[in-house]
């Protein structure tokens, strides 16, 4: 077991973080792990169907990002709206935090709002003079690590073909590199997790067990819990959907209809009880998502893979290439 923070670093240039997605949705690149040999293979995502085989099943996340971004009318103050509490109440991420304490006030599009609490976590929740959709006209919320504003691009790219359900404020990036067209001729299936900032939350503790993750809302059907139960191997694509998966209880044998919500946090030495394949984006150095593939892959073969992805100038996280673990 590795509990060190420490453990799941890497280095990554800088120019292999993917500021752009690919011309089109399956031109990325996709790292193939063997997990029983240690072996690794170096394909194209449109080579996904050659690797599965009678039973499958792909298990996608249909949440749809919220254009959840918007700007003060000066432009000095940057407002992520994390949700609708109420008639003209919304909690929210400012950035910087300093010009918006208690008290402060900022105008949107000619509507003022002001700052009527701080929570424990930092968010804002701010108090509008008119209740209006903070939605319309805002702007995709692009990781950090994008060094360029949304444009219209980012509309329909940072957005999943299979995009159904409201509430994410970050896509499933694993599901990004699907087309109509690839996904018509693969069994699958969706359920719902609703992506939020707790997700990306850096570990401060060196010791990872005693790291926190935020509750996400999820949600399985009726439809979605009897295929799964009846798949033979589950594929699961992206983290998300392997958080759903694992917080809803499968290994009890029957995953049942249900909407609720997970902190699940997995980490080496979990063992898992519902995901046999895993089709993942690359993820950040000291990041609970690089812990979840480390539990999944092995912390050492993940790791190597990570440094040949390096040398093979694959491109890095939402929009770059992806890896699949048999």
């Amino acid at each position: 077991m590795s509990a060190h923070l420490s453990d799941y670093d890497y280095d990554l240039p800088r120019e292999l973080i993917a500021q752009r997605p690919p011309e089109h949705r399956d031109d990325s690149r996709m790292m193939v792990l063997h997990r029983d040999t240690q072996a690794i293979e170096h394909r194209q995502f449109r080579e996904l169907k050659t690797f599965l085989q009678q039973g499958d099943l792909l298990v996608l996340n249909d949440t749809q990002v919220l254009p959840a971004r918007r700007f003060s009318n000066d432009g000095a103050i940057e407002f992520l709206f994390l949700e609708r509490l109420g008639p003209g109440r919304w909690k929210c991420l400012v950035n910087p935090g300093r010009k918006m304490r208690v008290g402060a006030s900022a105008m949107i599009e000619g509507v003022a709002l002001y700052v009527e609490e701080i929570t424990s976590d930092g968010e804002r929740i701010v108090v509008l003079n008119e209740d209006v959709d903070l939605y319309t006209g805002g702007s995709m919320p692009l990781p950090s690590y994008v060094r360029r504003e949304s444009d219209t691009e980012d509309t329909t790219r940072y957005q999943t073909v299979f995009a159904h359900t409201p509430g994410a404020l970050a896509a499933p990036t694993a599901g990004l590199h699907f087309t109509s067209e690839i996904l018509s001729e693969i069994p699958h299936t969706f359920v719902t997790l609703h992506v939020g900032t707790g997700t990306f939350l850096p570990v401060r503790s060196e010791n990872i067990a005693d790291h926190r993750m935020h509750a996400e809302r999820f949600s399985i059907s009726h439809s979605a819990a009897d295929r799964i139960n009846e798949a033979e191997r589950i594929v699961a694509v992206g983290t998300t959907v392997v958080r759903v998966l694992e917080a809803a209880g499968r290994e009890s044998g029957r995953l049942r209809v249900q909407e609720d919500a997970t902190n699940i946090f997995i980490y080496p030495p979990y063992r898992f009880h519902a995901v046999d394949v895993l089709l993942t984006n690359f993820h950040l150095p000291r990041s609970t998502l690089l812990m979840l593939v480390s539990a999944f892959a092995g912390r050492q073969f993940l790791l190597r893979a990570y440094q040949e992805a390096i040398r093979e100038r694959y491109r890095f996280y939402s929009y770059g290439d992806c890896m699949l673990i048999l």
